[in-house]
This record gives structure tokens, sequence and C-alpha cells, in this order.
């Protein structure tokens, strides 16, 4: 999960660099990198490619592509450690999710941090002048169907492997990200071509090894460990973009890590 969240933060920063492309080109060049490879690790390795539970991959590739151009077109309106940060709402809503459609079960006190983790957002929400309500709506749209991904992941379990669960959602994602960046094509110049192909490479890194970290272990468990990402992303943002935090940002952002982390902990005992 620590080389996924790197790899991710790496993606994230990338496409907040191409801000003056699409969004549905950025989902298509992301995607697209990532089903070269993943094809190709497939064919090498002699791996089945169409794999065993095809619905559900194909349905955890619809709810990924959803999730993906959501959060993409956020970073349009949020500083990126803020979506990151926003988006990691996501395993409260899989935690959820889990205990309705996997029967996984929570801790009385898992709610208390699931309520921490919100008033986080609503303190980020009411003092933090660069969130607008755009940016807002469309990260925690993205969330909830974040939170679907992991719970259709876990449930794919280990019957395919993570490489095949990769490949469909990529190729949903080139197929209809293709289609619908036609008629909003902007030509890339100078370092966004290395972007947008690096996109493919750091996604597909971040894919693969988040895949195989929901297939070994309980959704619960290793849902809430995505928030590395959130310390790089924030770091790179601060160095890169010279993106600046308020102290209230900081106290938002830090419920609601803390709140993950402290349910990672009790889910742990």
């Amino acid at each position: 999960m620590v080389i996924s969240t790197f790899s991710f933060a790496l993606m994230n920063v990338s496409v907040k660099y191409l801000a003056r492309i699409p969004t549905f080109q950025i989902v298509f060049f992301r995607c697209f990198g990532s089903f070269v490879l993943a094809t190709t690790f497939i064919l090498i390795k002699g791996i089945p490619i169409f794999g065993n539970k095809r619905r559900l991959m194909l349905l955890r590739a619809i709810l990924g592509l959803t999730a993906m151009s959501l959060f993409f077109l956020s970073l349009k309106h949020l500083h990126v450690g803020t979506a990151v940060s926003l988006r990691y709402i996501a395993p409260i809503f899989a935690a959820i999710f889990a205990v309705f459609l996997l029967k996984e079960k929570l801790k009385n006190i898992q709610w208390l941090f699931f309520i921490t983790a919100f008033a986080g957002v609503l303190v980020l929400k009411g003092f933090d002048g660069n969130i607008n309500t755009t940016g807002l709506t469309l990260i925690l749209t993205a969330s909830v169907f974040s939170g679907m991904v992991y719970v259709v992941i876990r449930k794919i379990g280990v019957s395919d492997h993570p490489a095949v669960v990769v490949n469909y959602f990529m190729f949903v994602g080139t197929a209809i990200g293709g289609l619908l960046a036609i008629t909003v094509w902007v030509q890339p110049i100078g370092y966004e071509w290395a972007f947008l192909f690096l996109l493919g490479i750091f996604g597909f890194m971040g894919q693969i090894y988040m895949t195989k970290a929901f297939q070994i272990a309980k959704t619960n468990l290793v849902a809430p460990l995505k928030y590395i990402e959130v310390i790089f992303t924030i770091s790179i943002g601060v160095f890169w973009f010279n993106e600046a935090y308020s102290i209230y940002s900081f106290i938002g952002l830090f419920m609601i890590i803390s709140a993950l982390i402290l349910n990672t902990l009790v889910k742990k005992d």
C-alpha cells in the first residue's frame, strides 16, 4: 500500500500540472498507458486475460472510472493536497458498504472516528477559503464511488490476478475516455506530453499494488492506510505548486487523517 500511495501521489501532481488539458483527455492517457502495460504483463506471464469474475470486474471498472473522472475534475477546483485528503473519506464509505454487502463488522468506536472525519470536512469547508462548493461536491461524490470500488475488489478476492482486475478498469477507461475526449481535444505542448504518458505508468503501479493489498486483507484494515498518500501529495504540492494551507486547513486535515489512523488501529485489535 505504501508503494501504491506514492505512485498515486506522483500521478496526482501530474494531473494538477495538466490543468490546461480537458479531464476526459487526461482520463484517456492515464488509462491507455496502464492498459498497454497491464496487457503486456498479462500476456508475458501467460495469465488468462478475461479472468473469472467478469461481471464484478466490469462493475469495478465502471465505478472506478466514475470516481477517477470526478477526482480529476475536482483538481481543477481544489489544491491537490486538499483534494486527495477529502478523497480519503472513501474508506469510511467503504467500511459502511462492507458492513451491508460483505457482512464485515464495525466496532462502536469506529462510528465515532467516522463522525470525526466528516467533522474535519466541515472544518475545511467552513474555514478554508480555497475550498468551493463545486470542488467539494465533486470530491465527496468521487469518494462514494471509490468506497464502492474497494468493496467490489474485496468481493472479487483472490479469484483473479490483480493485473486482470486493473486491465478491465483500464480498458473501459481507455474506450470511454477516448470517445469523450474527441470533442474536447487540446493539443499537448512541451512537457505536457511527458506527464500524460507518465500518468499511465504511475497509475499502473498504484492500481496493481492497491488491488493486491485489498485482495489479501480486509477492506476496513487496508483502506485507511491510503492516508499516506496525503502526506506525499501535500508535500509535493507545497514545494512544486507553492500551495498554501491555513491553520484551519491543517486542523481539518488532521481530524480526517487521525480518525482514519485510529480506525485502523482499532480494527487491528
